[in-house]
């Protein structure tokens, strides 16, 4: 078995797993969603079947979302007891305001997590799938993002980065060991 790649900042931990994001034992786990909440390929479409259809019912429900943002739905028949469904960029050039509309994901679903009373929370890499974000640039706008956030807020426990091959836990393994 290989060991979680893990580190503490004040109370909570941050892990890099490489793994299946419906399969976590956690509070939420956050859905790369599109903004109009509607289930797709990659890992939206792989929470949706997991999830069942309650989750889509509750996503039509509220409409839509906007880049940069989040919001919350019950997790169905996952683990979790809610997902969190961050809508990441979609990456053109890096100059189009991506990262900060990559950071507002991330810090968004965050903030839910903390207004629902949540303490642990799974994240697969937003917008590197078919939004053609660069794994290396996403890994550092999260991680900063995170680490940022969990300076300014004690009540979260656990955020885990759940991702899906060896290249990008790799790339966020490197990412994570850079000076701060």
């Amino acid at each position: 078995m290989i060991l979680p790649y893990r580190f503490q900042i004040g109370s909570c931990v941050i892990e890099l797993v490489r793994g299946d994001i419906t399969e976590q034992r956690v509070d939420a786990i956050v859905n790369a969603a599109n903004d109009r909440l509607a289930g797709g390929g990659g890992v939206d479409g792989a929470i949706h079947r997991a999830g069942g259809p309650e989750i889509l019912a509750e996503c039509r429900a509220i409409g839509g979302c906007a880049t940069g943002s989040a919001v919350a739905t019950s997790a169905g028949k996952l683990a979790a007891s809610k997902v969190l469904h961050a809508v990441g960029p979609v990456y053109r050039d890096g100059r189009q305001g991506e990262p900060g509309l990559l950071a507002s994901a991330y810090s968004r679903a965050l903030e839910l997590a903390v207004e629902h009373g949540l303490k642990t929370v799974a994240f697969p890499s937003l917008s590197t799938g078919a939004y053609g974000y660069p794994m290396e640039d996403a890994a550092r706008v999260a991680l900063t993002t995170v680490i940022g956030f969990v300076d300014r807020h004690s009540q979260l426990e656990l955020i885990r980065f759940v991702l899906f091959d060896a290249p990008a836990l790799e790339t966020f393994e490197r990412v994570a060991g850079e000076p701060r």
